[in-house]
Parts: C-alpha cells; sequence; structure tokens
C-alpha cells in the first residue's frame, strides 16, 4: 500500500507527456502510483479530475496536498525540488539553457511531429494521409538538423551532463525512432538517444512501443 508519502501521477503510459514524468520519477527514485487516465480510460472529464485539472488533460500529479499539471512544468518541479543542481541545474546559465531546449520540445519539435504520429500510429492505414505524413516528416528532419548540431558540440542537450532537457526531448526522441517509416540519419541524435535508453530509470519508458 502506498504510503503518505507516495508521488501520485495521473495519466496513461501511451502519452508521451506523462511518459516525462514517469521517467522522471523514476530518475529521482521517487516512490510514486500511477492511476491511468485519458485516452481509453476516461476519468479526465469526471468532476473529481477537474478539479486537479480543469483541462481535462494528463498528466497531473499529486504531492501530498499540492497538485500540479503541464508535464514540463512537473518535471521541472520534480527536478528542483529533488535534484536541485544536478537533473535541475542551479548555475544561472545552465538551467535557461535547458529550459530553452525543453520549451523547444513542447512549441516547436512537438508541433511538428505530432501529425506523423496520429496519421501512422493512432490512424487506421486506409484513412491516412500521405501529405500530412510527408508535411510532418519534413519539419521534423529539419528539426533534427538542429538537435543533431547541438549535441555534436555537447553530450546532452544543455551541455555535458544529463539534465531535465534530456528527459523532455528524450520522450520526444522516442516517439520519432518509433514510427515506422524510413528516416534520416542523425548520428549525434542517434549517440544521445542510445545513451538514454541505457539507463536504468528509462526502462517501462523508452522501451515501449508506441500506441
Amino acid at each position: 500500500m502506498a504510503s503518505a508519502n507516495t508521488l501520485r501521477i495521473w495519466g496513461r503510459m501511451s502519452s508521451i507527456n506523462v511518459k516525462k514524468v514517469v521517467w522522471t520519477a523514476q530518475e529521482l527514485g521517487l516512490e510514486f502510483q500511477r492511476t491511468e487516465a485519458g485516452g481509453q480510460f476516461g476519468v479526465v472529464r469526471t468532476p473529481d479530475y477537474l478539479r486537479l485539472n480543469p483541462n481535462a488533460l494528463v498528466p497531473v500529479i499529486e504531492d501530498g496536498d499540492f497538485v500540479l499539471w503541464e508535464s514540463n512544468v512537473i518535471v521541472r518541479y520534480l527536478c528542483a525540488k529533488h535534484s536541485a543542481g544536478q537533473l535541475y541545474p542551479t548555475e544561472l546559465r545552465e538551467r535557461f539553457e535547458a529550459e530553452r531546449w525543453m520549451d523547444w520540445q513542447q512549441t516547436t519539435f512537438n508541433p511538428a511531429s505530432r501529425p506523423g504520429f496520429w496519421q501512422l500510429i493512432r490512424t487506421a492505414p486506409e484513412q491516412r494521409k500521405a501529405q500530412a505524413i510527408s508535411d510532418s516528416n519534413a519539419a521534423v528532419e529539419a528539426l533534427l538538423a538542429t538537435l543533431d548540431a547541438q549535441l555534436g558540440r555537447h553530450a546532452f542537450v544543455a551541455g555535458e551532463r544529463f539534465t531535465m532537457a534530456d528527459l523532455a526531448l528524450g520522450c520526444e526522441a522516442h516517439r520519432w525512432f518509433g514510427l515506422p517509416q524510413p528516416r534520416q540519419s542523425w548520428p549525434n541524435v542517434e549517440r544521445w538517444y542510445q545513451s538514454l535508453r541505457a539507463r536504468q530509470a528509462s526502462v517501462g519508458v523508452l522501451d515501449m512501443a508506441l500506441s
């Protein structure tokens, strides 16, 4: 039975945003309880859930009496609380380097990759739109050129050590590499992604099939 100090995570593991939070909790060695919500599990439009997140989205965390939603914000919060100076950089420039790449994942990379993901994974083959997939792929490949250049200069996204930025972008990379299609080769991105998959805390997140 979970203790009073157990972090509660709401959300299904088929969600890229839930994956970020679960992987973060595992990296931090936190005791947590995850409750299925969203998608086929429903829950998110019930009155009790809407009191936690009026947007009816996942993930949400309950950390004691503190409720928080928005995946990248949750990642920042958990890293700041439990890993200040490590996963959450405290030196100002390093911190905002990580912040910048986290925002880039959410506002630039994810909107580019989402249409292709929906077409290839969540749309029946006979209903797929080839142009939507092609446009999404072209946008993502251009962004991967930017990421590959950054990872050619540094071991990790925000510098020479693993930070919260790698958690956010690592889940995005997992979704891209999981799509059943050919793709360009980006050696620095591939090297970085394999290093993430080798982390014990990524088990159950980066080794999942897309759904």
